[in-house]
């Protein structure tokens, strides 16, 4: 609360730009008393029936006095905010300081009477709803507790708003007017209503940028070969459905068009409406190009100027410069320094970016941080799905460079809801914002599979460019947070495309039971123990030699998914010769159909320097090279010459390839947005001609035409385009039996927390907590302090409050006072020496156990102050014996970017070293709890490992949820430990904790939705 003497100063923290419904941008801040004039121009522009709802009554024109009124605010009992577009009011909002009685009145007084005015133009944008937000989160600021509002029946709009916002509320009527009057505190179902439009929002605010219906091309120039001639000729080439313009302030007046395209000097110039302008000029000029976009009312920009936060601190605060102004107009930016976006719908078709060539449609989401990974994703699915996978290909493309201001966030709340895309490929370098990238992540997991690869992950420091909150977690314990919601972390590019075309074309596994079957016994057995190292359980190998058929191959396989004990088939092939040999193409048609009768079950092939098999796997969808032998298949080695010519034209070796599964007889039809493996079949739509080959559920679906077929690489060589049988689904091949089973491994995982996900467990209450006397103990202690580690009786006593109950350990100075210390607690006792470099370092000798006497423990006394030092030097404690267990560790700790996390591990140099810990966020369910404690690699020994007795579990579990509890109820709690937690067969003994206070870090989830601040 401000004092008398600073109550006046403006809180230039209330400022924050906003993601409206329609998915442009405003900007919120206080009104001030230089506002007067825009206050005026506003309200002039607001229609007389939106003035009458506001007064109740005409009101054509504000006063003088009411001017002075709206603008002088003393930003405690009365503030005003405004909502601004190009630093314009587009609506305000205020609120007055009120007494039981309804008069003017001042804190401690927690109520306050609240009004809205929006301009017409805007309504219906999710103005109201976003002021709201910020209204009350300031009046939680400066003490109010409850919004009172009185509105017209009529006004339905505003009704709504209020009645929508998800607060408790109480509705009543008198006089002609409802009253409206509710609590300011969030609830369950508010912050369920913002993050609803915060997702609406945010989403728009892509697909605008994604899908645009005219864009604009500033710094085409007039010479090829520029990266704005270039980025032109390749929206162009791909067939964009939209207009199209070339802008180049150096173009001669009476230039007309570019290659074809309508040319202008200035984006103002444009006869037309412009959704997106593609900015290549130098960085200096880009100010007045956005200024120009502005004022035309371009909704979005893709910057691909670089000299930004790339090239130092001086292009660090000329980039938050360009996100200022450019939300100062309501745009927002992919970019600066991107590489460029890309939508393969066939009813946008855009490739504004650098890639010379368009990638295939298909059902993958890309998103790269690096324009240099962008390029390797890009050209990696680019050849899968050109001769080798057929058609697994390209939705979307996203290149975000510095991601001054559109994220890996941003695009996954498009994904989320767009049909075209069925798995999420991200590679981020860095994750501005971690509590809110988990919950996004979380919740697309759920419906599709999200795949991330973690750059810069050991450097230690983040990107030139990216605006990072800092962190304290390591990177293993953000990984097993990211796992935890569902993302499926990979370690490598091509693990990300590995995994990302099993899940694309293939069903989730039911469980982690593997068939093999192929016919090479040493790649079966490779295989095997490929399984077995990725923790799946193989069946043995199926050895069908190597004068294997294909039709003992489509046998073999048919019994395989037919077996109700296995839950996915990986089929092995070598190259074979000779007569009854399978051919390439014969094989690939063979395993084609055996899939096709148990679509319900995964199939990869793992392929050993195949070109011919690789080709023929993907032949039935290709456009790539082929003779009319090799396509019959009816020679064996006639097919795997021919294919292998093709394939070293198509495919760079060690690509994976794939068969398309399904039955022959027909084209290829293309699958509808929402199909594929992870979602269930809709009618088919049927793309224009030259799109790409897909595949839909059998039966559904009209013939598409694949398209053009590319030169031979092989002079002379015939050319002919074959098209996938309808209803079939690609299965994937890969060069190594690592790499196959590895991307099995991830599927298995990501069904697993699928089936788990739809269950998440709750949050289990106790009677005997008592949060009331744990806040106003800590309330105390912080009242010494902004930041204090409990001493060992507060640390106790703070614990006991949650059910946490530690073991009694009392100082020993002397030999004498450990013998005193043994007879208050009863023997037999332990004695430790508690200094930081022996504290639970049993390994170093500095505890001694089970002494039943007093002669016992002044020899172990003795013997410690020999071996370690002066008692001073020491600190040794004595404490009552605890039953014998297994010793752990349980910790939690609130990390500024990440949240709250609860960790778990067995106590111990050991785990130390390997960094055995398991992780999960905070609040913890019950099934979370479960999970944890077997999350880590030595969980064996806490289940009896060898003979021993099992621990009891369920009291580990009780100890972390009541840990959970604590640092959820109240945040200011920091920092939890609890070593050694001794778990026996029954109970558990605390035998050392610790707590740190101190004021929690501001939580961003927890207020009004904002983009990130500059």
């Amino acid at each position: 609360m401000q004092t008398s003497s600073d109550r006046h100063e403006y809180p230039a923290h209330w400022e924050a730009d906003v993601v409206l419904r329609d998915g442009g941008t405003a900007r919120v801040r206080p009104i001030t008393v230089d506002d007067a004039e825009r206050l005026v121009s506003f309200y002039e522009q607001v229609s007389d029936e939106s003035k009458y709802y506001r007064f109740f009554a005409p009101y054509p024109r504000l006063s003088a006095k009411d001017v002075h009124r709206f603008t002088h605010h003393d930003f405690v009992d009365r503030v005003g905010l405004a909502a601004t577009i190009g630093g314009e009011f587009i609506a305000t909002v205020r609120y007055d300081r009120i007494g039981a009685g309804g008069t003017p009145a001042t804190a401690p007084a927690d109520e306050a009477e609240v009004a809205f005015l929006v301009q017409d133009a805007h309504q219906g944008r999710g103005v109201a709803s976003a002021l709201l937000e910020h209204i009350a989160a300031v009046a939680r600021e400066r003490g109010i507790r409850r919004f009172a509002a009185e509105v017209l029946p009529a006004n339905n709009k505003m009704i709504k708003v209020f009645m929508d916002a998800g607060y408790t509320q109480k509705r009543s009527f008198e006089d002609g007017v409802v009253r409206l009057e509710f609590d300011l505190e969030p609830t369950d179902r508010s912050l369920a209503v913002q993050y609803a439009r915060e997702h609406r929002a945010e989403a728009r605010s892509v697909q605008r940028l994604l899908q645009p219906g005219s864009v604009a091309v500033v710094g085409a120039g007039r010479t090829p070969g520029g990266v704005g001639r270039s980025i032109l000729g390749n929206i162009r080439d791909a067939g964009y459905t939209g207009r199209l313009y070339a802008v180049n302030r150096a173009f001669p007046e009476d230039m007309k068009e570019l290659d074809g395209v309508p040319a202008c000097r200035s984006v103002r110039d444009v006869d037309g409406p412009v959704d997106l302008a593609v900015v290549t000029v130098p960085a200096e000029h880009v100010p007045d190009v956005v200024t120009a976009c502005g004022e035309h009312g371009v909704q979005g920009l893709v910057v691909i100027s670089a000299g930004y936060a790339d090239s130092g601190p001086e292009g660090r605060e000329r980039q938050r410069a360009l996100v200022r102004h450019a939300r100062s107009y309501g745009m927002r930016i992919i970019g600066p320094n991107a590489f460029g976006i890309i939508n393969t719908s066939p009813d946008v078709r855009l490739n504004a970016s650098l890639a010379p060539e368009m990638p295939r449609a298909g059902r993958i989401g890309l998103f790269a941080q690096s324009g240099a990974i962008g390029i390797a994703l890009l050209s990696r699915l680019h050849r899968r799905g050109g001769g080798v996978t057929g058609v697994t290909g390209v939705s979307t493309f996203v290149s975000s460079g510095n991601r001054a201001d559109v994220s890996g966030n941003d695009v996954l709340q498009y994904w989320y809801d767009d049909p075209e895309t069925d798995v999420a490929l991200m590679y981020l370098e860095s994750i501005g914002n971690p509590r809110k990238f988990t919950r996004l992540a979380r919740r697309t997991a759920a419906a599709k599979p999200l795949v991330v690869v973690q750059g810069a992950r050991h450097g230690g420091v983040a990107p030139q460019g990216h605006a990072v909150r800092a962190t304290r977690l390591p990177h293993a314990t953000v990984s097993a947070l990211l796992r935890q919601a569902g993302v499926i972390r990979v370690d490598t590019i091509t693990d990300l495309v590995d995994a990302g075309l099993l899940l694309a074309r293939q069903p989730l596994p039911a469980g982690p039971r593997v068939a093999i079957l192929g016919n090479s016994e040493s790649l079966g057995l490779l295989t095997y123990d490929a399984c077995l190292s990725e923790g799946l359980r193989p069946q043995p190998p199926l050895d069908l030699t190597t004068a294997a058929s294909a039709d003992d191959f489509r046998a073999a396989l048919a019994r395989a998914l037919a077996d109700d004990t296995c839950d996915a088939v990986v089929v092995t092939a070598i190259p074979t010769l000779g007569e009854g040999a399978a051919g390439d193409a014969a094989l690939a048609e063979a395993l084609r159909s055996a899939a096709a009768a148990v679509p319900t079950k995964p199939v990869l092939v793992v392929h050993v320097e195949l070109g011919g098999l690789a080709e023929a796997l993907s032949a039935a969808a290709s456009t790539a090279p082929q003779t009319a032998q090799s396509t019959a298949g009816t020679t064996s080695q006639a097919a795997a010459g021919t294919a292998a010519q093709a394939a070293s034209s198509a495919a760079r070796p060690g690509d994976p390839g794939a068969v398309p599964q399904g039955t022959p007889g027909g084209p290829a039809s293309r699958a509808t947005p929402g199909t594929g493996p992870h979602a269930a079949p809709g009618p088919a739509d049927q793309p224009p001609s030259g799109a790409p080959v897909r595949s839909v559920p059998s039966g559904t679906g009209a013939p598409v035409p694949s398209g053009p077929p590319r030169p031979s690489a092989t002079p002379g060589r015939t050319q002919s385009v074959v098209r996938a049988p309808e209803g079939a689904h690609l299965i994937p091949a890969y060069p190594a039996a690592e790499r196959a089973v590895r991307a099995l491994g991830e599927a298995v995982a990501y069904a697993q927390w699928r089936r788990e996900a739809a269950d998440p467990g709750k949050v289990p209450e106790y009677e005997d907590i008592d949060e009331k006397g744990a806040a106003q103990q800590i309330a105390g202690h912080l009242a010494r302090g902004q930041g204090l580690t409990l001493g060992s009786r507060e640390t106790c006593d703070l614990l006991g409050r949650y059910g946490v109950h530690v073991h009694r350990a009392l100082p020993a100075a002397t030999p004498d006072d450990a013998a005193a210390a043994a007879r208050t607690i009863g023997y037999p006792v332990a004695l430790k020496a508690t200094a930081p470099h022996l504290r639970h370092r049993a390994d170093l000798g500095g505890v001694r156990l089970d002494l039943a006497d007093e002669e016992q423990l002044r020899r172990a006394y003795a013997e410690l102050t020999a071996l370690f030092g002066k008692p001073a030097e020491l600190r040794p404690v004595v404490q009552g014996m605890a039953p014998r267990g297994v010793d752990t560790v349980v910790r939690a700790v609130i990390d500024p970017a990440a949240g709250a996390v609860l960790s778990f591990g067995l106590a111990g140099a050991a785990t130390q070293l390997l960094g055995d810990m398991a992780h999960r966020l905070i609040p913890v369910t019950d099934r979370d709890a479960t999970s944890l404690i077997r999350s880590v690699r030595t969980a064996p020994l806490l289940f009896g490992w060898r003979g021993s007795a099992p621990v009891d579990a369920a009291a580990l579990e009780e100890l972390l949820l009541r840990v959970s509890r604590l640092v959820d109820d109240h945040p200011e709690v920091v920092a939890v430990t609890l070593e050694p937690v001794v778990v026996a067969p029954h109970g558990l003994s605390v035998l050392g904790a610790s707590v740190r206070l101190a004021p929690p870090p501001a939580r961003d989830d927890l207020g009004p939705r904002t983009l990130p601040a500059y």
